[in-house]
């Protein structure tokens, strides 16, 4: 089904201004073929297109809106602390009590630091993980995505021992040159590099369940095998949970899998949909950072009142309604039902879910790393997303993404998605 009129126009006139039309490159359906529609509003998990098409979302703004779009209790606190400020620029209450809420739910922080998005708080982690061990190497996994900054957007090379290369024009190739980049899933690569290599290395930076990827997880023992090998050769590890971190658990992934990072990077669901990131972990690394230490950071929007606000009584909201274990339920619903039809199809696509995160690979190889997502089959894809969408739910526009629930969706939205997902299928 195309796009509306009202929808076509707001393209036209977008790609007269931003590049390409959009402001972050997946919005631009060139994973999946056709426009991109524009949202006029959202609420619960349903999202309202500008010609009045309705969906049912599961993309959630890419996670944060773990509630639901537009929760009264979050809608209720921006206005109450944009009433007295938006910005000051100087330390508010807000910040405190943000502070001290994730240091008393996830255990290995100590202290944190807050930022103004993922990006950030990687780019971030990492400085001071160099300044920290006084080491240059970072080694990151091929299929992560930490954000777009230099050091990180770097490709791998063709092994554990090859330079990798930038994945951006405007990268310097010598920013790549101290970057290492090994498949996720893979020990022995990872000994490999360690062994020749592990006197350089700062860090290893993680997502501890890849979701940029779509949605991959870990084998058993590899999560360890990462904490056992940095400690041993004096390197942090730093776990990129901007997207799993208050979405999967109170304490995250470190929770779930009972390992404690050197370093935590978080976003998404602390700013209630607003702008928000974090970094924090051990006190002896935290304390590097200036005005205490050599390592420098800074923002002029950090620990804004109104983000913060959100994110606290988004976090508040999930405690006070058992949230995770809501969504535990509701995500245990889809699987059930995906699962179900699959079998009827006689299909054997691959399907990875943990509590309200998911992704269906149209690939029958077991996905333990970037290169076995690859083997999906992107047409296939692209027919079932478009039947979708055109049916009225809305999955993120990309293969290679993951989904998210929220405790706004409810089991008849569930399996009002089930029906429209097993139409797509037959119609493959």
């Amino acid at each position: 089904m195309p796009n509306g009129p009202l929808s076509t126009k707001l393209f036209d006139l977008a790609k007269q201004y931003i590049p390409g039309g959009v402001n972050s490159p997946v919005r631009a359906f060139r994973n999946v073929g056709g426009d991109p529609f524009f949202v006029k509003r959202a609420k619960g998990c349903r999202i309202y297109d500008v010609d009045d098409r309705c969906m049912i979302d599961y993309i959630g703004t890419w996670g944060p809106a773990i509630l639901g779009h537009a929760p009264i209790p979050v809608i209720e606190a921006i206005h109450n602390a944009a009433k007295d400020g938006v910005s000051f620029g100087i330390p508010n209450l807000y910040e405190v009590e943000m502070a001290r809420t994730i240091c008393e739910w996830v255990p290995s922080i100590q202290k944190v630091r807050m930022v103004s998005s993922g990006t950030e708080a990687t780019m971030s982690a990492i400085r001071l993980a160099r300044g920290f061990t006084g080491r240059d190497r970072l080694v990151k996994f091929d299929g992560c995505y930490h954000g777009h900054s230099d050091s990180l957007l770097v490709a791998a090379g063709s092994g554990a021992l090859t330079h990798g290369n930038p994945d951006s024009a405007g990268v310097p190739k010598a920013f790549a040159e101290l970057t290492s980049v090994l498949p996720f899933n893979d020990e022995t690569a990872l000994e490999e590099l360690f062994d020749k290599k592990g006197h350089e290395i700062a860090c290893v930076i993680v997502e501890p369940y890849p979701a940029n990827a779509g949605l991959i997880l870990p084998k058993p023992g590899f999560l360890q095998k990462l904490r056992d090998i940095t400690t041993k050769h004096g390197a942090l590890l730093i776990f990129d949970e901007v997207m799993t971190g208050f979405r999967l658990a109170k304490g995250g992934v470190q929770e779930l899998e009972k390992i404690t990072p050197d370093l935590t990077c978080l976003g998404k669901v602390i700013g209630g949909g607003l702008p928000v990131g974090a970094f924090g972990g051990r006190a002896d690394v935290m304390d590097h950072l200036a005005p205490l230490g050599p390592v420098y950071q800074a923002g002029t929007l950090s620990g804004n009142p109104v983000a913060l606000a959100a994110g606290l009584a988004q976090l508040r909201e999930l405690e006070k309604k058992n949230g995770y274990a809501l969504l535990e339920n509701l995500g245990q619903i889809m699987e059930t039902a995906v699962l179900d039809v699959l079998k009827k199809k006689g299909l054997n696509y691959r399907w990875y879910r943990k509590g309200s995160m998911f992704c269906l690979f149209f690939t029958e190889k077991e996905v333990h790393n970037l290169q076995d997502a690859k083997t999906s089959d992107l047409a296939a894809f692209r027919k079932f997303f478009h039947h979708c969408l055109d049916h009225g739910v809305y999955f993120a526009p990309s293969q290679f993404e993951t989904g998210f629930i929220s405790m706004a969706h409810s089991r008849d939205d569930l399996e009002q998605t089930a029906e429209v997902a097993a139409a797509a299928l037959a119609a493959l």
